[in-house]
């Protein structure tokens, strides 16, 4: 009998040479936003039924991320390298290493919260994201060790931990314009009539990522997106500067900044720039609009970072975690320069700070 059709196809699919059938080089060439790479024995914590597995912690870290900074990234691969010391581990964003390190499987990391040696027998290391000293201890010293005070983690929440650290200093170059198309999508009511009326005619899709993450760069969420467009929306006809935008729209979130960065007393710690710095900053700024750069002496900026060290050390000694208070023209260029040299440090400028906020200034630059 002569063979059918669907026969013939058949044939002529299995005699095709293997090339033609590869992964496209789309796929090949395609790269993991964020992965985590684990060395051999590492593999149970994503194996193992039991206890808590690093899959389950990532996934819930995802959705935490989400729900303080406003979108959800993009998911965490999780694969083995065997590269790697066997219960080593690496952090990559977008294919680079961002941070890497070594846990301790069967044995729990030990801190004592006052940032000093843990005084019990164990393997002693630096908890990888702070640096920190503490202690691999065995199971067995887990009642003693709870006793004294000390801080016990086990090796997937080290893991998870660190992760947290790396997306939280990687937010702004996880947020794509696809994500920002996403979330413009899905909103609804009032704020997708705002959408129809800023997107495109008067902010660009681009314009508006470019503003979303210069936001999360420093850690301030996104997740009013609707006050972030009415901000857009008020100073976009005025200006085409993304800085002047940006710094529009961190005015409009003045309640948010001021609850994130409030004390355990429901004040805002502030150390102020004194009138000296500020009017040396607006001195040295050259240029306008996109081109506004800083242009201040080397020697000057020493001074700076020399002053700003010690009155922000002084102020962590004595359990503060201040806010630099400046003004609204000069704050983006006193920021960039203090996210060279103390990136945690806040930088907030006289338009942020919310009308009902109680400041209690512990010091002055």
């Amino acid at each position: 009998p002569q063979p059918t059709e669907a026969e013939l196809a058949a044939a002529e699919l299995g005699s095709k040479p293997k090339e033609d059938i590869e992964e496209p080089i789309g796929t090949a060439l395609a790269i993991d936003e964020v992965k985590i790479e684990l060395g051999y024995s590492l593999l149970s914590l994503i194996n193992d039924l039991e206890g808590r597995r690093l899959t389950d912690q990532v996934r819930a870290l995802r959705r935490s991320m989400a729900q303080e900074y406003g979108f959800l990234m993009a998911s965490v691969r999780i694969l083995d390298n065997m590269r790697l010391p066997t219960q080593g581990y690496a952090i990559r964003i977008k294919e680079m290493e961002a941070g890497a390190g070594e846990v301790r499987l069967g044995h729990l990391m030990a801190m004592d919260p006052a940032g000093r040696q843990v005084e019990l027998p164990g393997e002693h290391t630096r908890e990888p994201a702070f640096g920190l000293p503490a202690t691999w201890i065995s199971d067995s010293l887990k009642e003693e060790a709870t006793f004294r005070g000390y801080t016990i983690v086990d090796p997937s929440t080290v893991l998870t931990t660190h992760l947290t650290e790396i997306l939280k200093e990687n937010m702004a170059d996880l947020l794509s314009y696809a994500q920002v198309q996403k979330l413009l999508a899905e909103m609804t009511g009032e704020e997708k009539k705002l959408v129809d009326e800023l997107i495109p005619s008067v902010v660009t899709v681009t314009t508006l990522q470019r503003v979303l993450q210069a936001l999360l760069k420093e850690k301030v969420s996104i997740r009013d997106l609707g006050a972030i467009l009415e901000g857009l929306a008020e100073a976009a006809p005025h200006t085409s500067s993304v800085t002047a935008l940006i710094e529009h729209v961190r005015g409009r979130l003045a309640r948010q900044l001021c609850w994130q960065h409030r004390g355990d007393d429901g004040a805002l710690p502030i150390v102020t720039l004194s009138p000296e710095w500020e009017a040396a900053f607006a001195e040295a700024l050259v240029g306008t609009g996109e081109e506004k750069q800083l242009a201040m002496a080397p020697s000057r900026l020493q001074d700076f970072i020399r002053n700003v060290r010690d009155v922000f050390e002084r102020a962590a000694m004595a359990g503060e975690t201040a806010v630099l208070l400046t003004g609204p023209a000069i704050r983006p260029y006193v920021r960039s320069i203090i996210e060279r040299f103390r990136g945690q440090t806040t930088v907030m400028s006289q338009n942020e700070v919310h009308p009902r906020a109680r400041l209690r200034t512990i010091g002055q630059v």
